[in-house]
């Protein structure tokens, strides 16, 4: 563990005695976090202090200075640019992570990933296939946000342009443009088809099971994933990392993959028999592993989507 704690005793040790922990940008409905949060303050008997919830990856570290944050859940491509802000660390369970969802000097790490997903309403349209289908008379299609705004609009629109397993984002924003002359481009209330992350999709779906079904379209499995990261700044260090370990931790994965996202080390965890293997049967089905943006490949699609999508969709 190369954290300047020595073993893990240590580290509860001396989080314990720091007694705090500054996590941002968490709403507690987001993939369990409520539950994560109060199994972890419990556990250890350390204050978690919330910091807006509802913040973007973009707002955690620009309120970073002010707000003075421990640890942080950001989109990769955000921790990719920012790297140089965290602290090193790798957790026990480092070896189980693929090595293209960690940083190699270990920065940051995926604690869980998801599927671009569509939800719909079974009374009301058929299952679609495809993001193709959503053009049938019947859907009213909302995005979870703007994607011009929303990291979780934005991927929306890429899962509906992928070619292939290629991303083209002309033909993403054909068919939103396509929605909104036809009128049935609208917002998540009257919508009977929303496409957004699957664990979002399936939260919906559990307490509206009749109601509400998922679907990952197999020609566009798009995927990603959320990464952890401390900060250089952590008031509290110790914490800041005995936090990290839970989230990896068996107990922490199976917690978040409770509400519905993909576990970073579920790989690992169910070849040893940890993963909660009833929860992992709820998920939505997968059509095979996740097609997964570069990072150049977002920065092109963004720039495409900041000249065109006001224009044609708005």
């Amino acid at each position: 563990m190369k954290s300047g704690f020595g073993t893990i005793e240590r580290l509860v040790e001396a989080a314990k005695r720091e007694g705090q922990l500054n996590v941002i940008g968490l709403p507690r409905e987001w993939v369990n976090y409520g539950e994560v949060i109060d199994a972890f303050a419990d556990k250890f008997d350390i204050k978690v202090n919330e910091l807006e919830p509802g913040a973007s990856s973009k707002r955690e570290l620009d309120a970073a200075a002010k707000l003075k944050p421990d640890v942080f859940d950001l989109t990769m491509d955000v921790a990719v640019a920012h790297a140089d802000k965290f602290a090193p660390y790798k957790v026990h369970g480092w070896q189980d992570l693929p090595d293209n969802i960690k940083d190699p000097a270990g920065n940051w790490y995926a604690a869980y990933g998801s599927y671009m997903s569509i939800g719909y309403d079974p009374r009301a349209v058929k299952p679609p296939a495809s993001f193709a289908d959503l053009l049938k008379p019947g859907y009213r299609v909302a995005l979870d946000g703007d994607p011009l705004r929303s990291a979780s609009a934005f991927d929306g629109v890429m899962a509906a342009s992928l070619r292939g397993g290629v991303p083209q984002a002309a033909q993403g924003v054909d068919l939103f443009a396509r929605l909104k002359q036809e009128g049935r481009y609208t917002d998540l209330t009257k919508a009977n088809a929303i496409i957004a992350w699957d664990h979002l999709n399936a939260a919906r779906s559990a307490h509206h099971s009749d109601a509400w079904h998922v679907t990952i379209p197999k020609d566009a499995a798009l995927g990603d994933y959320h990464v952890q990261a401390i900060s250089k700044d952590a008031p509290h260090p110790a914490a800041a990392r005995l936090w990290q370990e839970f989230l990896f931790s068996d107990e922490g994965q199976n917690l978040l993959q409770k509400g519905f996202a993909r576990p970073a080390r579920s790989e690992a965890m169910q070849m040893k028999g940890s993963l909660d293997a009833e929860q992992a049967a709820k998920l939505p089905k997968a059509p095979g592993p996740p097609v997964l943006l570069t990072i150049p490949q977002a920065d092109a699609a963004k720039t495409y989507l900041k000249e065109e999508w006001a224009k044609r969709v708005g």
